[in-house]
């Protein structure tokens, strides 16, 4: 129940909400040991009543003291040192009245007369007998409820055993503690030491106080956290999920992220990342779109003709016309399928680029593999002949993909071959530029660029096409140019002085 009802909540909530709970617990943990706190604190101070109530007992019972007020006085006298230390002693007969008290007697132990100090009424001024009034009131009530207590105690379980309890009055916290007196198997009275134990009051207040001032600075540093954590951590992930709403809705709304994006945190590099992806994956969606769109153009051509073809074809008798339309037919067939084949490898190319990892690799080593392949093709099929020149290096070292590197070197080569007349000659060449960089160029003697602006070459499905057209998609250039600029190259067209075309790639050294 518990865990579906903090599903529902936002972070801030969930974490206000756990820290009052373990605020709870700890408050019903200290309510607890405050409580144990008070009489395991009483507990030590009656042990020490309870030491002087039996050696009280033992001398009353070993000096056979009457319990009459005038041996009782003689008897507190005699045994003062037992109570020099208590604040107030007093004794009670069977009956429950008092004949002995401490307070009635000089108990300092400097005194060793029995005198009693002598106070003429007529030398006190009035406030002063009016202190002694109200003391003399506080001591009948105190008497009183001690009386009480002691008829309570005496038909009790605890009967014959000391008993302590507490009082609280005037600004007083007292600690009392009874037992009886027991002579010739005989109860003959009882004692009752009353302590003065405002430092157990202290003591229990100050931890409350301290407890108290923990709790006020647990909360202040909680809400102190709290504001934090809502201003700058969880504000700013709100920020980020409407980002992500607003992109998946489609939204003209507008979004503060590029503010969290300029912070040098956990949480701004999350909002760069996000906002890169977003951006990637628009592109992406929009060059299939793209792709898409030219795409179906592109065989929209050839499915006329096809149909236009075959029209003609069914009507005709005529074969040498026959044969004609039947060698259009298979061309466009075969442009169709080089331009779905071409689309579909491109796709796969796009989605298994993204999982690949760039590595040091050796570009005349792969430029080298790559010519020898079609060498032993075309040297036979057209006698176009291809040289590698490296300016005498054995090695240029780039950061790349191996196999799109020579899917690059492939797709140029091929261009220049279907723009190459037979016993033409290319050249791959290989130079080291300034700037830590590496040139490789494919030269041909071919017809060259026919437009001025020689970028519009890496479009899809570029118009200025070799007449055997059917073996190529249009795709091969642009497919250069995507995966140049995945090296972070630069890819460059250009017609030759006397004859042909050159495309240069630039692509950083290691």
């Amino acid at each position: 129940m518990l865990s579906i009802f903090l599903k529902n909540l936002s972070i801030l909530k969930k974490f206000l909400f756990i820290n009052v709970l373990v605020f709870l617990i700890i408050g019903i943990l200290t309510f607890f040991y405050l409580n144990s706190i008070k009489p395991s604190i009483i507990k030590d101070k009656t042990s020490n009543h309870i030491e002087i109530l039996n050696n009280t007992i033992e001398n009353i019972n070993r000096l056979n003291v009457n319990f009459n007020e005038f041996d009782i006085k003689n008897f507190l006298f005699s045994t003062r040192f037992l109570f020099q230390n208590l604040d107030r002693v007093q004794i009670f007969d069977n009956e429950f009245e008092l004949i002995g008290d401490t307070d009635t007697l000089n108990l300092d132990p400097r005194a060793f007369s029995q005198k009693l100090e002598v106070i003429e009424m007529n030398d006190l001024n009035e406030d002063k007998i009016k202190k002694e009034k109200e003391k003399k009131n506080i001591s009948d009530k105190k008497n009183e409820f001690i009386n009480l207590k002691l008829k309570n105690y005496s038909n009790s379980k605890d009967f014959g055993k000391p008993f302590s309890f507490t009082e609280e009055t005037y600004n007083q916290f007292l600690l009392i503690t009874i037992k009886n007196v027991f002579s010739k198997n005989k109860n003959i009275g009882y004692l009752a030491i009353i302590e003065n134990a405002n430092d157990i009051k202290v003591a229990i207040n100050e931890r409350k106080n301290f407890i108290i001032r923990t709790a006020i600075l647990v909360v202040i540093v909680i809400f102190i956290f709290s504001f934090v954590l809502n201003r700058y951590f969880l504000k700013p992930i709100k920020n980020l999920v409407s980002f992500t709403k607003i992109i998946k809705d489609e939204s003209d709304e507008k979004s503060n992220i590029e503010n969290i994006m300029k912070r040098n945190d956990e949480l701004g590099v999350l909002s760069n990342s996000l906002d890169e992806m977003t951006n990637e994956l628009k592109k992406r969606i929009a060059t299939a779109e793209n792709y898409s769109t030219d795409l179906l153009h592109e065989i929209r051509n050839p499915l006329a003709s096809l149909k236009s073809a075959s029209e003609i074809i069914s009507e005709t008798e005529n074969k040498e016309l026959r044969n004609k339309l039947i060698g259009i037919v298979s061309h466009d067939v075969e442009r169709i399928e080089r331009l779905i084949t071409d689309y579909s490898q491109m796709l796969k190319d796009e989605a298994a680029i993204s999982s690949e990892r760039m590595k040091k690799i050796d570009l005349v080593g792969i430029a080298k593999s790559v010519v020898d392949e079609f060498n032993s093709i075309y040297e036979s099929k057209r006698s176009i002949g291809i040289k590698l020149k490296t300016n005498g290096a054995n090695e240029y070292n780039i950061l790349g993909i191996e196999n799109r590197i020579e899917q690059i070197i492939a797709n140029l080569l091929e261009n220049s071959i279907s723009f190459s007349e037979n016993n033409q000659e290319i050249i791959v060449e290989i130079n080291q530029k300034q700037n830590d960089k590496v040139s490789f160029a494919v030269i041909d003697e071919g017809i060259g660029f026919s437009e001025k602006n020689t970028d519009k070459i890496f479009n899809r499905f570029y118009s200025n096409r070799p007449e055997k057209f059917g073996e190529h998609s249009g795709l091969g250039l642009n497919i250069v140019k995507n995966l140049v600029e995945l090296h972070n190259g630069e890819i460059i067209a250009s017609n030759n002085k006397n004859k042909g075309a050159k495309v240069e790639i630039i692509l950083p050294a290691i």
